[in-house]
């Protein structure tokens, strides 16, 4: 009798026994049990649901094909996870000094977020504009701003990311540009631009231009940063805001994938070298609260990209092959209702992503359903992730749950059922053309809707919303919220005012034209003119303004633009 024969019949004998005579006792729930996205969980799992599992192709070693125990031979032994908590709000002095205060709290990376205006191309004095200056993000509109932005932050010792994708170009000009006032060079910088447009279109909304300009404005970013900003991220590619959107794990990695799989295509068709620019991809993932799906989830995206980089790109070198990521906590879970209990959702979100091998981390804080983060809560928010790394024990060890039964068989099914999706894209004829046909939109608004109907029909928990109630006010009981003066906008616009009536207007229209003449062009690169016409204090609007004459501007028939 080989093993597997031994341990089919010894648990067949412990369900007929053990497990028999504990249903006899209590019943279990008569409720079915399934992760968030609806894959079976089974009562027990053993190596019965691995048939005919290969280490070496499924799990491998961390830092070797396929990674799905990780990119670094040695994970977090060699280095922590970079804790990067996205800030950002009113105007650039203010969200400089909260900058400042996390980088004195320990934390070892920027993240920026910009406001709605700044992040659909908009100036802070445009009618558009309007109510939105300074809300959910610091406003931004010219090389000055970004320059008080960054004051006193060495440009060469801090990594930055910024959360930005239509004008994805003219902010990391503007970055640049500063960079170059600190005197550092382009080549010294590191961090990372989102510059992830095809989500935008499926769940965000921050868009500006139609798909097809939108993709030639990434593939030149690729292509300038190959060559000049060589430690730059050129795009994180989002999954982060498909699932806050309502789609569901398996669909999170299959959207995020397929749009990866399309900016691949195209910085291909633009004539680049996929081991020049392939290293410097970077994905954005979501962290949610079921813990072992979430930690499936990162290892089952790590093993798809190795294979799709490999196999279907013919990507020769190993970094090509590397899926490294930024997780997020969920904002979408938390809860305006008793706000404290967000601070242990964050918390176990938080640990699924490092024991699913992030590279990044931003934990969300308790209050962010209420308000933008208070000071307070912000330093909570990065305490859990220290707390995490020095006092867990859990940075001991790469990937400490590798080898469980229950993560290796979710592990296996999302990579399945991701691949079944990718297959369905591919005979659309790619992400682009399924976008445009709104396939992706549908099977995000139909998870959506499954999932809202599952917490108001109470068949899906969630504590103080559906269950749990304490009866009192529970939204801001003792909490001081950040709330951003109205007089932002008016103090922004003053500067805006000022700087145009300083500046060289001639020195702006004659770079502005030369932009619109590169746009007009469809073999220029543009990230050159952006920049001379940023060094010159040209406008974001202005510069987007340029773009949106040539391009146009794209209208969808349904959707919603959203900040965050």
């Amino acid at each position: 009798m080989d093993d597997v024969d031994r341990l089919r019949r010894a648990l067949e004998s412990w369900e007929r026994g053990e497990l028999d005579k504990a249903l006899a006792r209590a019943a279990e729930s008569r409720a079915e049990f399934r992760t968030a996205s609806g894959l079976p969980l089974q009562r027990l799992y053993t190596p019965l649901d691995l048939p005919g599992f290969d280490y070496l192709e499924e799990l491998g070693f961390p830092g070797q094909f396929p990674f799905t125990r990780g990119v670094h031979p040695t994970m977090y032994r060699g280095r922590p996870w970079t804790m990067r908590q996205y800030a950002g709000f009113g105007t650039a002095e203010e969200t400089n000094r909260r900058f400042r205060y996390l980088l004195d709290q320990g934390q070892t990376g920027l993240s920026v977020a910009f406001d709605l205006p700044t992040q659909v191309g908009y100036d802070s004095d445009h009618p558009m504009a309007e109510g939105e200056v300074g809300r959910v993000g610091v406003a931004i509109d010219c090389l000055d701003d970004m320059a008080v932005l960054f004051d006193g932050i060495p440009l060469d010792r801090v990594s930055t990311s910024m959360t930005i994708n239509a004008p994805a170009i003219v902010l990391l000009a503007m970055y640049v540009a500063v960079a170059e006032s600190q005197g550092v060079e382009a080549a010294g910088l590191s961090g990372t631009v989102q510059n992830d447009i095809l989500k935008e279109y499926v769940a965000r909304g921050t868009y500006i231009f139609p798909p097809r300009p939108s993709m030639r404005l990434v593939t030149d970013i690729f292509r300038h940063c190959s060559v000049h900003l060589p430690e730059w991220n050129t795009i994180s590619i989002s999954g982060y805001h498909i699932r806050e959107a309502g789609a569901t794990a398996v669909q999170e990695v299959a959207f995020t994938l397929a749009n990866g799989i399309a900016y691949v295509e195209a910085a291909r068709e633009a004539g680049l070298d996929v081991d020049v620019f392939a290293p410097r991809l970077s994905f954005f993932f979501a962290a949610h609260s079921d813990f072992f799906e979430e930690v499936a989830k990162f290892r089952a995206a790590r093993r798809l990209w190795a294979g799709i980089m490999r196999d279907r790109f013919g990507a020769s070198k190993p970094r090509s092959w590397m899926l490294r990521f930024h997780t997020q906590t969920s904002g979408s879970t938390l809860t305006a209702q008793q706000p404290d209990n967000n601070v242990v959702r964050v918390a176990l979100q938080a640990l699924a992503a490092v024991l699913g091998g992030t590279q990044s981390l931003h934990t969300n804080s308790r209050d962010e359903a209420l308000a933008l983060p208070s000071e307070e809560s912000v330093r909570i928010a990065l305490r859990t992730q220290q707390i995490i790394a020095l006092e867990s024990g859990v940075v001991g060890s790469a990937d400490p749950l590798g080898g469980s039964y229950l993560v290796e068989k979710l592990t296996r099914d999302i990579v399945a059922e991701a691949l079944a999706y990718i297959e369905r894209i591919d005979a659309l004829g790619g992400a682009v053309a399924a976008i445009e046909r709104g396939y992706l939109q549908d099977e995000i608004h139909r998870s959506a809707y499954r999932a809202q109907r599952e917490l108001e029909e109470g068949s899906r928990k969630v504590v103080g919303v559906n269950c749990y109630h304490t009866g009192e006010d529970e939204a801001t009981a003792g909490m001081e919220l950040l709330r951003v003066d109205p007089e932002v906008e008016r103090r922004q616009c003053e500067r805006l005012a000022a700087l145009r009536r300083n500046r060289d207007a001639g020195a702006v229209a004659r770079a502005i034209a030369n932009l619109e003449r590169a746009a007009r062009d469809p073999a220029a690169g543009l990230f050159v003119p952006v920049l001379e016409a940023v060094r010159v204090r040209a406008t974001l609007g202005e510069i987007c303004g340029v773009l949106r004459e040539v391009f146009g501007e794209y209208e969808a028939s349904t959707g919603m633009r959203g900040g965050g």
